[in-house]
């Protein structure tokens, strides 16, 4: 099996990261949220064999959460 560089083991956000995320998200306007939500999902695309790393993947869900919290 393949071993994963020790950069992409470190892309990954810590609970403060995540909790000043929540914040910055909470204080955009709905179509600030929506553009971040486009470029958070164009950044977790899979293209060939690039996989996003788990910090690309935190960030969309973190952005998606957002997004349902304000409909």
């Amino acid at each position: 099996m393949a071993r994963r560089s020790d950069r992409e083991e470190k892309e990954i956000l810590s609970d403060n990261d995540l909790k000043e995320l929540r914040y910055n998200l909470a204080h955009l306007n709905v179509s600030a949220v929506r553009n971040f939500y486009e470029q958070a999902y164009n950044d977790c695309r899979l293209v060939y064999t690039r996989i996003p790393s788990p910090k690309k993947i935190q960030t969309l869900v973190q952005v998606w959460k957002q997004l349902w919290k304000g409909r």
